[in-house]
């Protein structure tokens, strides 16, 4: 029996490489002799160049670059054959690289992401594969297009300062400077948000708050990410600011559409054309599949519903192994044979959390115990007249 096991990570407590490695060793206990294809998963954001590391090898490098408040850190990605650069933005100007007092999407900057892919243009890379996810920042992009060359000035021709509220005062912007290999390279940003650059349910409304920004601050925000998509229309470039997408990371989707040409694309059809899944799914008799917390959104572009709806359309069963599942209806609980979640007793978050791999191999060893019942009871139990 070949299983092929495609979990994402289970969210602050496991990654998907050791969520593989605990149901393997579950499902091993009972079926010994079976094949395993351990295949983490990732649909575009945290862990995604992880994911890739493990399945498809490469080089990690890492650079000296400025995190959102400018201050230097040491950040990587991921170098893949075929002149292919993995960046996740995270990395750079992640919410996690700030303390709670320091969040403020005014200030905070993109420059770190520009300044990793100067670096991965500089080692000749022709494809760059980002994950948008995380960010701390709402600039649109502003700080990633400085380090990557352009000029961005009021109407006095004085440089604009870091952050998105500086964008309420652009009024011109050279690209004299930009750097040379950008133009030849392709951009793939792996998004499963579709929001466009402002209004209502722009960057700044729906993300701005858990990045710090207040009622207020979110308004000025708005305003100037709109001021800065219009003054780029006037100088060229597409306009892209209704384009679903536009607003992910805080509006970081518009400038790599805008001004790098990039193409969006769902995070997860991203990570699965990377690892070869629909060929491994095809070579597969049982499909394991699993992430934190199952529910209604899981359907929507995530791990485990993708992964779902390629076995389905293959004729293979598949399991889902959770730590929770939460407002699942029952159509969309019928796109997997089984269902489980792992948590095996109540108790404090921080225990469950910290017991996800021994939950996860216990719910794992119990399925497997059920489906070889199954097996038993079928070949020892005549049908009924």
């Amino acid at each position: 029996m070949n299983i092929l096991i495609a979990p994402d990570s289970f969210k602050e407590s496991l990654e998907a490489l050791d969520v593989c490695r605990a149901i393997q060793s579950g499902f091993s206990q009972v079926f010994a002799n079976a094949d395993y294809t351990l295949l983490p998963m990732a649909d575009g954001g945290e862990g995604t160049s992880a994911v890739l590391s493990y399945v498809r090898g490469g080089r990690w490098k890492e650079v000296t670059v400025n995190d959102p408040l400018m201050r230097p850190i040491t950040a990587k990605y991921l170098l893949l054959e075929n002149e292919t650069a993995v960046i996740e933005i995270a990395h750079a100007c992640g919410l996690h690289l700030l303390t709670t007092e320091e969040r403020s999407p005014l200030i905070t900057s993109t420059y770190g992401v520009g300044e990793l892919i100067a670096d991965a243009l500089d080692e000749g890379v022709k494809r760059i594969i980002i994950g948008l996810g995380g960010s701390a920042t709402n600039d649109a992009g502003l700080g990633m297009l400085m380090a990557l060359g352009i000029t961005f000035c009021d109407h006095d021709g004085v440089p604009l300062v870091q952050g998105g509220s500086a964008l309420a005062h652009l009024s011109q912007l050279d690209i004299s400077k930009l750097h040379p290999k950008l133009q030849d390279t392709t951009f793939e940003v792996a998004c499963d948000v579709t929001n466009p650059l402002c209004g209502s349910s722009g960057a700044s409304a729906i993300f701005g708050p858990q990045k710090g920004a207040s009622p207020e601050q979110v308004a000025l925000l708005d305003k100037a990410l709109s001021h800065f998509g219009e003054v780029s229309k006037q100088h060229g470039y597409q306009s892209c600011q209704e384009v679903a997408g536009a607003g992910a990371a805080g509006g970081l989707g518009f400038a790599l559409m805008s001004f790098c040409g990039a193409r969006l694309k769902s995070g997860f059809d991203t990570v699965a054309e990377a690892v070869s899944l629909p060929a491994h799914i095809a070579n597969a008799d049982l499909v394991i599949t699993g992430e934190g917390r199952l529910d209604a959104q899981s359907a929507m572009g995530k791990v485990a519903g993708g992964i779902s709806q390629l076995a389905k359309a293959g004729g293979k069963p598949v399991i889902a192994i959770c730590g929770s599942v939460d407002g699942l209806t029952a159509d969309q609980a019928s796109h997997f044979d089984i269902v489980m979640p792992s948590i095996q007793k109540l108790d404090s978050l921080d225990k469950v959390l910290g017991s996800a791999y021994d939950n996860i191999e216990t719910t794992a060893v119990n399925i497997a115990a059920a489906i070889k019942l199954g097996q038993s009871l079928e070949q020892d139990i005549m049908p009924l007249p």
